[in-house]
């Protein structure tokens, strides 16, 4: 618990607020006509892909090839070891809006191997996932199925029946998951084992924002956490174990993404406990796809070199305008006030105009946790 937190925040931490328009999940509806999901040897779980067609905050590869040939390989690792993918949630970085070649590279690679999961804060333009977003496409294609706790999904998993449920983002995390619904498994008469997915800013230790603090969930065995890019420790609250694997997109340029490596869970069965195994997803080293600090660069104090700077920055720009602020700020004292003040006028300007087209997305969705 935080220290600022009172008793009363702390319970209602299980319940998230929910806008008027936007109804809790009915833990009591039946999934059981979906039967159960053969063929499998466990899951794979991939966390916050943040797909764009932009090029994001000072990365200098090719971006949206680069995060959807890690989704590729996922898909393709699920293939060779028979395991359903999962998302954790914000599989794109912006809900709509998004190039047509990007969305038909996923309907077609989803056609071939369709996912299981959630839904987070940056898919959504509205409090709840509606059809404007894209999203819903893949959704309707038949290659994204949403799992809630009251449509979630069942396998047969190692002689056992492992259930993924889930929380998508500003739905509550419950007490308890009611498994009486569960399709029955022939010859195992024994509890199901549960995996809840969530996308919540949950109270891990080392991260700031944790608003929700980790309990035991009646019936579920395994919590895993989306929305939050970094790989946490996990918390052992009753029966229930909680971890945080981190995104497999490395979108800032960040002291903790220096450390993350890119990495998917694999989930299997092993008698009556799940078992989880990293998989390393295969990326270039921080120093390749992201460009230096401003601070790096080493120009000369000078006007000319103010000048070569700025043409540098223009070589190595990125559709954010990450870095024109950066520079600014690390050079602007060699000038004369006066022109220190025009300077910064038109970076304003010039700032200012480039965010205007992302600045409804990022009042509904939020900024992506520790990207």
């Amino acid at each position: 618990m935080n220290s600022n937190q009172s008793e009363n925040e702390v319970q209602s931490s299980h319940r998230p607020v929910q806008p008027a328009n936007l109804q809790p999940i009915n833990l009591q509806s039946t999934s059981a006509h979906q039967g159960i999901n053969e063929g499998f040897e466990g899951l794979l779980v991939i966390g916050d892909p943040h797909i764009e067609g932009r090029q994001p905050n000072f990365r200098k590869d090719d971006y949206p090839n680069t995060i959807l040939n890690k989704l590729e390989f996922c898909l393709g690792y699920c293939r060779e070891h028979k395991l359903q993918p999962v998302c954790l949630g914000d599989l794109f970085d912006k809900p709509r809006d998004n190039p047509t070649w990007m969305i038909g590279r996923l309907i077609d690679m989803l056609s071939r191997t369709p996912m299981i999961g959630i839904y987070g804060n940056h898919d959504c333009g509205d409090p709840e996932l509606n059809k404007h977003d894209s999203l819903s496409l893949l959704i309707k294609s038949g290659g994204y199925r949403l799992v809630s706790g009251s449509d979630f999904w069942t396998g047969a998993i190692g002689g056992r029946r492992l259930v993924v449920a889930g929380s998508s983002y500003r739905y509550p995390i419950p007490a308890e998951f009611e498994t009486r619904f569960v399709p029955a498994l022939e010859g195992d008469s024994s509890p199901p084992l549960v995996l809840w997915l969530t996308h919540h800013d949950i109270d891990f230790a080392g991260y700031e924002s944790g608003r929700f603090e980790a309990h035991e969930i009646t019936n579920v065995d395994l919590l895993i956490n989306g929305h939050i890019h970094r790989r946490c420790d996990p918390i052992i609250a009753g029966k229930t174990t909680w971890i945080n694997p981190g995104n497999i997109s490395r979108r800032s340029r960040s002291e903790a993404n220096k450390r993350q490596v890119p990495t998917a869970f694999a989930i299997r069965v092993d008698g009556s406990k799940i078992k989880v195994d990293k998989v390393m997803i295969p990326h270039e080293s921080f120093e390749t796809v992201f460009h230096e600090s401003a601070d790096a660069v080493g120009f000369e104090s000078t006007a000319s070199g103010f000048v070569a700077g700025m043409k540098e920055l223009l070589q190595r720009r990125t559709d954010s305008g990450a870095g024109l602020k950066e520079f600014i700020e690390h050079n602007i004292r060699q000038f004369e006030p006066d022109v220190a003040k025009q300077i910064n006028q038109l970076m304003l300007e010039v700032t200012e105009t480039g965010a205007a087209t992302t600045t409804a997305a990022a009042k509904t969705t939020g900024g992506a946790a520790n990207g």
